[in-house]
């Protein structure tokens, strides 16, 4: 549960700033979080409730969740679309970037080697 950590990296950014600023309080912390970070936002608000009880400066402070969603540039047809649901195949044009493939077929760019099953 990678949560956690973040929460107590925000918490300790916060503080800084509240410290510079020489403020006593603070009432929200909003964070943006991509749609494909792997960041559960119950977890994260649950994290958040416990660990802002250990602040002086945060421990009435709610936490406002922003997901940004993951979008995908397709270089064949140069149009954007939303990754989470089309994964790899590009809706409009229905390019596809093969699973063994070993080279970009835009640039050429060598891909890394997949792992080998054992």
């Amino acid at each position: 549960m990678h949560e956690l950590g973040t929460v107590f990296y925000v918490i300790r950014e916060v503080e800084q700033v509240v410290e510079e600023n020489h403020l006593t309080k603070v009432a929200s912390v909003t964070l943006e979080i991509g749609e494909v970070s792997g960041i559960i936002p119950y977890y994260l608000t649950d994290c958040w409730q416990w660990a802002i009880q250990k602040s002086q400066y945060l421990k009435e402070a709610e936490l406002k969740i922003e997901t940004v969603p993951a979008v995908t540039f397709c270089e064949d047809c140069k149009k954007t679309y939303p990754t989470v649901k089309y994964a790899k195949i590009c809706p409009y044009c229905k390019s596809e970037i093969a699973i063994d493939a070993t080279r970009c077929p835009h640039c050429a760019g060598q891909f890394d080697a997949p792992a080998k099953a054992e």
